[in-house]
């Protein structure tokens, strides 16, 4: 088990946060702006991630777009998708790309590591110390 994540989000706070978060809990993350970088990241990467968070709404290349083209990439598709998403209805929406699970924005520390850890193959985190702001 690789305990690699993608985050694919085109606000970069978010995304920063969101891997903080990530590499807090002894994630390994990789980042991407939109689906295009997204995908140039994945095709030319030794080492496929185990799992790839995915933001609907993005510049580029939306989540919708990135899902085609990695749903018809027989090395991508295998790869879980978790959609994250603000937009109203979001989970009916993301329904459409047939995601292994929605995550609604924002999310907290607790929703995302919960998500993660069920598709990284834990249930629990790799020994990391609580947040300062947890303590």
């Amino acid at each position: 088990m690789n305990r690699t994540v993608l985050i694919v989000e085109d606000d970069r706070d978010l995304r920063e946060a969101i891997g903080e978060i990530l590499e807090h809990d002894r994630f390994h993350v990789m980042h991407a702006a939109h689906g295009a970088e997204a995908i140039d990241i994945l095709r030319t990467s030794s080492e496929l991630p185990e799992l790839i968070l995915l933001d609907l709404m993005m510049p580029v290349m939306n989540g919708m777009q990135f899902r085609a083209i990695q749903q018809n990439d027989p090395r991508l598709a295998a790869i879980p998708v978790v959609v994250m998403s603000a937009v109203t209805d979001g989970e009916r929406k993301a329904s459409a790309l047939r995601p292994a699970a929605f995550l609604p924005k924002p999310a907290d520390r607790e929703q995302i590591l919960a998500v993660v850890r069920r598709f990284c193959g834990t249930q629990h985190g790799a020994g990391a110390e609580p947040l300062p702001s947890e303590a």
